[in-house]
């Protein structure tokens, strides 16, 4: 079962804002919820809370373009390591 989510980029500090500094705004499917592997891996204290959402968005979302383009180099290369990776993090 496909999930959809929305996912919202918003520079709230850096350098100076610019015209093209719009909020990045998109949607995105995953094979996985989302919020039960966060969950999951806040249960286990990996990491702190704040760390633990920045990293498991951006390796889930990452992970499902890797999934989509994995016959692809470079991508076909770092696959079967990702793929084991995220199991034992689900664990």
């Amino acid at each position: 079962m496909a999930h959809t989510y929305r996912v919202t980029v918003e520079r709230l500090e850096g350098d100076v804002p610019s015209a093209v500094d719009e909020a990045l705004v998109f949607q995105t499917t995953n094979h996985d919820d989302l919020f039960k592997i966060l969950s999951a891996v806040r249960q286990r204290r990996l990491l702190p809370d704040d760390d633990a959402a920045e990293f498991i968005i951006g390796l889930k979302l990452f992970a499902e373009v890797l999934i989509k383009h994995r016959s692809h180099t470079p991508f076909k290369e770092l696959f079967p390591h990702i793929g084991s990776f995220m199991k034992s993090l689900k664990g």
